[in-house]
């Protein structure tokens, strides 16, 4: 019986071959929907995840392929940084309770003036082509995936760009760690359910 590690290994060579290839950087086959997809992958796997994105990302650059990959916990802890700083930020966890410190936090890593306006800017700097986005369980519940990718959709339309969530994608309900419901979310195509016809 194959091994969880063994089909994650065998899953990110799926993805190198979807994504390396001309009609999926083409966008081609998605009948007019947004280029958006989701490969769902068990949170017990992270290390090795984080170890096989590594290698997707040299494979893509020996194919001259320019990936541009978001961790959003890295970004949310740039945005804190940015905006008040995180000496403060830890300061205000320690004064107020968790459903006000969610709220802080929220605000400061607000969806529509912060978070998504800098990851255009990243794209917008770096000219990818798709773009890859990390770091879902390490920000929840204080940005939810749904919340990204309906707030992403009418800002990245030109290349495409694949989430990594760390839970279960029936093509509608985001299961994060496949137990915890995030949300419905209806435009993204599950990475390895997506049939085009790749040559």
């Amino acid at each position: 019986m194959i091994s969880a590690e063994e089909k994650l290994t065998n899953n990110f060579k799926t993805i190198f071959g979807v994504i390396s290839s001309k009609e999926f950087l083409k966008m081609e086959g998605l009948s007019g929907e947004v280029p958006f997809w989701i490969a769902p992958y068990d949170i017990q796997c992270q290390k090795l995840v984080n170890q096989e994105l590594t290698h997707l990302n040299t494979k893509l650059r020996n194919d001259n392929i320019t990936a541009l990959i978001i961790d959003l916990f890295e970004l949310s802890i740039e945005i804190i940084q940015a905006n008040i700083g995180l000496d403060k930020m830890l300061e205000v966890e320690k004064r107020k309770t968790k459903e006000k410190f969610k709220r802080a936090l929220q605000s400061t890593l607000n969806l529509h003036t912060r978070l998504i306006p800098s990851i255009e800017e990243k794209v917008k700097r770096d000219k990818p082509q798709l773009v890859i986005l990390t770091g879902v369980g390490g920000v929840f519940p204080f940005i939810r995936s749904h919340n990204v990718l309906n707030n992403l959709q009418s800002k990245i339309t030109e290349i495409p760009t694949l989430m990594f969530f760390p839970g279960e994608y029936n093509g509608t309900a985001l299961n994060l760690f496949g137990d915890l419901k995030d949300d419905n979310y209806y435009r993204a195509f599950n990475i390895f359910e997506y049939k085009i016809n790749f040559k």
